[in-house]
């Protein structure tokens, strides 16, 4: 170690895990009045992994010091490494803390080592460091291993992306191939920090399209689901198509309308996402395109706080084939998106929107973090951030959220039900 460098070394220490070790070591470094300038650690199957970038006092430059930690590890039956840091090096290393950071979120049924090898050459490919990699789905038992599951792997990286549009359209291509959806944050205070969340309602949170439904009903089935899909994949006027499509529904009894709510089928995940949500105090509501009939409907069977929708008008107990009001288009989801934002005093940074059509662009482009949900491929190439291969609950990774997290937060809320109860 060179003596016009201030004495920085850098310690390893890895093992078996168990209480007591960075006890252990550190109390011997606090001896000698070492300072410590950076910390880490993390355990990976009862293997302990811990580093410490110590400052030597110039009382423990001349001390037993290094050697009291070798023999604590032996003692211990671990495995430690001193490596000397420069100036030069520690001085580069404190730099990097000025560029921005970034989140790579890996998330599908599982996690294989060619889709890591894959996203991490176009991490380094683009100038990007990995400091952090961490699980955020749950241990998984050896008797579920190839049963439907689902897996996320967190990386924090950090460096200067000249194009952060361009590097997501390189991770977008790259999930199509590998059959995974990888996402990615700017790593800053609002990614954790969410308080709004607005959804499409058909095809996001449930599994249908209302207005294919009440159109089977009423025998024009094939017409509607043509325009429909026309105007879901951007070929088409959104309000022209959605005029021509409740115009076919003339004459329909307007009965129909709770036997279809009540067999709607809600997306995976959709009602443990919102009841955690609404755990955690967010805001919700459903933006859309379709009827508030349902969108009510889905108001109380999950709790929803609000909803836009548009409304069927009916008179003498049928369908008029009109709306009235103006139709919740995508410009008017938008709108919606930043009414209920200034109502609530929330940053629009705050807000996540999640939705699979292209009238849900605006709203999604809108919104700090938006979503498009099991989309049509105009709507995952256009919008920031691509969900596809997991349920809806899967947004929670997105936010930081880990398994572990939401089942203590489950475990609080179901001792404060039985509490209640008493």
């Amino acid at each position: 170690m060179k003596t016009q460098d201030r004495n920085i070394v850098l310690i390893n220490v890895s093992g078996p895990d168990r209480p007591g070790i960075t006890s252990a070591m550190t109390e011997i470094l606090a001896a000698y009045g070492v300072n410590i300038l950076d910390i880490g650690q993390a355990v990976i199957h009862d293997t302990l992994a811990l580093g410490l970038l110590a400052q030597l006092s110039p009382q423990a430059q001349n001390s037993p010091v290094l050697q009291e930690l070798l023999f604590k590890a032996h003692e211990w039956g671990m495995q430690i490494r001193f490596t000397p840091v420069t100036d030069a090096s520690y001085e580069q290393w404190v730099g990097g803390q000025g560029k921005k950071r970034y989140i790579v979120t890996l998330l599908g049924p599982q996690i294989t080592a060619h889709q890591i090898a894959r996203v991490t050459q176009t991490v380094a490919a683009n100038g990007l460091n990995i400091d952090r990699i961490h699980r955020l789905s749950g241990r998984v038992s050896l008797q579920q291993l190839g049963q439907p599951r689902r897996a996320c792997v967190e990386f924090s990286v950090r460096g200067e992306v000249d194009d952060p549009a361009e590097l997501r359209r390189h991770f977008l291509a790259l999930s199509g191939e590998l059959e995974i959806d990888i996402a990615v944050q700017e790593d800053n205070i609002y990614r954790r920090n969410r308080r709004l969340v607005v959804f499409d309602m058909d095809s996001t949170l449930i599994e249908a399209e209302v207005i294919d439904e009440l159109a089977r009903e009423a025998g024009v089935g094939e017409q509607v689901a043509e325009i429909t899909e026309r105007a879901m994949c951007g070929e088409l006027d959104f309000n022209e198509s959605f005029k021509a499509r409740v115009a076919l529904l003339k004459g329909l009894d307007a009965k129909v309308l709770e036997q279809i709510a009540q067999r709607l089928p809600i997306t995976e995940g959709a009602e443990q996402l919102v009841r955690t949500l609404k755990r955690l105090g967010y805001r919700t509501a459903i933006l859309s395109g379709g009827f508030t009939y349902f969108g009510e409907y889905l108001q109380a069977k999950l709790g929803i706080d609000e909803v836009h929708a548009n409304d069927l008008e009916i008179e003498n107990g049928r369908v008029t084939g009109r709306v009235t009001g103006r139709i919740v288009d995508g410009q008017r989801k938008a709108e919606l998106l930043q009414e209920i934002a200034a109502q609530e005093g929330i940053d629009l940074d705050q807000s996540i929107a999640v939705g699979d059509g292209a009238n849900d662009l605006p709203m999604l482009g809108l919104a700090g973090l938006g979503i498009a949900f099991r989309a049509k491929p105009l709507v995952r190439q256009t919008a920031r951030h691509a969900l596809s291969t997991l349920g809806l609950d899967a947004i929670l990774y997105l936010i930081g959220f880990s398994d572990r997290d939401l089942a203590e937060t489950a475990y609080q809320e179901a001792q404060l039900s039985q509490n209640a109860t008493l």
